[in-house]
């Protein structure tokens, strides 16, 4: 699919947030810039402002590695993967710990190596258009499935 504007990208992220439980993982694939975090934020929000709390600042966790966000009926955990150099170091964060009763927002999770349940992978890409992205989306788990219309 192809997103023309920010309005378009909240659209998916509302669609997407509708059915989002605990113990998701979404993985955001694509280039430098090309909308993750914006997407995150997005999401995120919508989560917020259909809980009726205030909204957050979503920032790229590049720098943290992880934000987390409470939304009283998930926990959110936005992870920003670029600066890791192994997978020992992405097993050290404890992302997939059977604990975690968590949804993850995954940046940069090319080294994963873990099978996720309940997986839904978003993929951008630049368009030719300097305003728009190319989304491709699948899925695995309960988000096999999952289609945008």
């Amino acid at each position: 699919m192809i997103v023309k504007n920010l309005n378009q990208l909240n659209k998916l992220a509302v669609k997407i947030s509708n059915k989002i439980s605990l113990e998701d993982c979404i993985f955001l694939r694509g280039k430098i810039g090309v909308g993750k975090t914006t997407f995150a934020r997005c999401l995120i929000n919508n989560l917020q402002k259909r809980n009726k709390i205030n909204i957050s600042d979503v920032l790229s966790p590049t720098f943290n590695i992880v934000y987390d966000y409470d939304v009283k009926t998930h926990k959110i955990m936005h992870y920003d993967l670029y600066r890791l150099k192994s997978a020992n170091e992405i097993k050290q964060l404890g992302i997939f710990e059977d604990s975690q009763k968590t949804v993850k927002i995954i940046e940069w999770p090319e080294m994963i190596k873990v099978k996720v349940k309940n997986k839904l992978e978003v993929n951008f890409s630049y368009t030719k258009k300097l305003d728009a992205r190319n989304i491709k989306i699948s899925g695995a788990g309960k988000w096999k499935n999952f289609k945008v219309s």
